[in-house]
């Protein structure tokens, strides 16, 4: 299992590194309609509409992002976007964690779609702006959700259950511990701190020159608590379809959504956070 993991994530960041770091972002936004696309296929699987089904919701989002570049949203600010996506994904992250595996499966299918897809098209949106904005802004943000994740999962395994007898959401990832939580909010603002005094064109320069440092701190911390939203909003998703995975495109990591679950409610956060 182990050595599927280390050679799926080499081959990836063997297609991903160059698309990144080439001088102008249409590889790499191409890359991520791409994946995208794959995701929006797994979703349609992950909700009982068929193969035929799940290959037309995928063809309707890469319909909606290639109309998105075409039209040339990727260079325009989209401040009221930004804003109502944050906020649906606050609101609905919410409610969709209150009511359980269970009340996933009282949505209606139609919205369900509806809903993934636009979740989709809005992550893509966010990445390929991140990514025409600078290369080190868009990996600011990615950097952030890989901390967050890394200094969780160490934080959970060694203090998970020694300060709070309650996990943090037990019928969903019964594996997750505040301990994790409050371990990933301290690597992010170590992160941020670091980062930020580098300058630049980092997520965090840009929260720190607009807002200054109380709320560039309150902003990342508010990141990693969403990212931990986006996790157990695909796991939720995952248990009420009964799949361990979304797919098994990516040995050893399951599928696409697996991978950037906790990325797409905080790529069109820091998005609204940097453009409001």
């Amino acid at each position: 299992m182990l050595k599927q993991r280390v050679m799926t994530a080499i081959f990836l960041l063997a297609i991903l590194l160059p698309a990144l770091f080439y001088k102008s972002p249409v590889p790499f936004c191409a890359l991520a309609l791409l994946m995208i696309a794959v995701g929006a296929w797994e979703w349609g699987r992950l909700n009982a509409f068929g193969q035929v089904g799940a290959l037309g919701l995928a063809a309707l989002c890469v319909l909606a992002c290639g109309l998105s570049w075409y039209g040339g949203l990727l260079n325009r600010p989209l401040p009221m976007v930004w804003a109502a996506s944050g906020a649906a994904w606050v609101l609905a992250g919410a409610w969709l964690l209150r009511t359980g595996v269970a009340g996933w499966s009282r949505i209606p299918k139609a919205l369900r779609l509806c809903g993934g897809l636009v979740a989709l098209w809005l992550a893509w949106l966010a990445i390929a702006q991140a990514r025409v904005m600078g290369i080190e802004f868009l990996l600011s943000v990615l950097v952030l959700v890989w901390v967050a994740d890394i200094f969780a999962y160490f934080a959970g395994r060694a203090l998970g259950g020694r300060f709070s007898e309650c996990k943090l959401a037990p019928s969903i990832s019964p594996g997750k511990s505040w301990e994790g939580v409050w371990g990933g909010m301290a690597g992010v603002v170590a992160l941020s701190l670091v980062w930020s005094f580098w300058g630049g064109n980092s997520l965090y320069s840009q929260l720190l020159q607009r807002h200054g440092m109380a709320l560039m701190l309150l902003a990342v911390i508010f990141l990693a608590a969403m990212s931990v939203v986006g996790d157990l909003v695909e796991s939720l998703i995952k248990r009420s379809a009964g799949a361990k995975d979304s797919s098994g495109l990516l040995p050893g990591h399951g599928g696409v959504l697996d991978r950037v679950d906790a990325l797409l409610p905080t790529l069109p956060l820091a998005m609204m956070l940097v453009t409001l």
